[in-house]
């Protein structure tokens, strides 16, 4: 599956895409397999509170499955005018 960096994130992950294989069911556990990868991960995902993510673009809570997914993008909060 694809996972998708944006705004800050992709500045602590360091990349603004990757190829990732997972077992993951959710989204949740998604992001612990990510943390338990390297600390970049921990320091990107240290508060996911304050964190959105879609699923082939569509927005997800972190307790969505995963299954027949394509694309996981996280991102902050978007806030505008």
């Amino acid at each position: 599956m694809e996972i998708l960096y944006f705004a800050w994130l992709r500045e602590r992950v360091g990349v603004p895409r990757e190829h990732v294989d997972t077992q993951a069911a959710t989204v949740a556990e998604l992001v612990a397999e990510l943390v338990a990868r390297e600390p970049r991960y921990a320091t990107a995902f240290s508060d996911p509170s304050v964190l959105r993510v879609a699923l082939d673009q569509e927005l997800a809570g972190f307790d969505a499955p995963l299954a027949g997914v394509r694309e996981v993008a996280f991102f902050p909060p978007m806030t505008g005018g």
